[in-house]
């Protein structure tokens, strides 16, 4: 019998309705606002944003780009934040190509509920190294993840080529 290890989503599924309502406020406000950057996987922060790892990855080095003011829309951020955002971008593709060597990149935002944003009143964009074959049949239809990294690996490996 195989057995996937995921241990990162224990916390996830057994959480308590009250940190579920705590959590409820706005996640990267939270980050933003934290100095505890190794805890939350705050990998970066620039002038007018912050790179942090998304905690709940589609695959390992999974970024995540967001501006430091609460905004739901991309034409409600200022040309400098969104200016640092696409740098932000380009510079997360170069480590992450650097470090994890993919075949490819997956770029992308959900603007709102409705676009399948799970944090809609904070915009964000979302980086993944791609490569052949990782989206394999167990998300289609086993609904797991495998990972081959744990986020504290991945933040270490991350967190200073910024």
């Amino acid at each position: 019998m195989d057995r996937l290890w995921t241990p990162w989503r224990f916390a996830y599924i057994t959480e308590s309705e009250a940190n579920k309502s705590e959590r409820a406020s706005c996640i990267f406000c939270s980050l933003r606002d934290s100095s505890d950057d190794e805890s939350n996987f705050v990998i970066h922060r620039a002038a007018h944003n912050l790179i942090v790892l998304n905690i709940f990855p589609y695959i390992s080095g999974h970024l995540m780009i967001f501006p430091r003011a609460h905004v739901a829309d991309l034409d409600a951020v200022t040309d400098e934040a969104a200016s640092e955002m696409i740098s932000l971008a380009k510079r997360s593709q170069t480590v992450l190509r650097d470090v994890y060597h993919p075949q490819g990149f997956n770029l992308g935002m959900n603007l709102g509920s409705a676009a399948g944003a799970g944090v809609a009143d904070h915009i964000h964009l979302h980086v993944l190294p791609r490569w052949t074959g990782d989206a394999n049949f167990m998300t289609t239809i086993g609904e797991t993840r495998v990972l081959p990294e744990e986020l504290k690996t991945t933040y270490e490996r991350l967190r200073g080529l910024f």
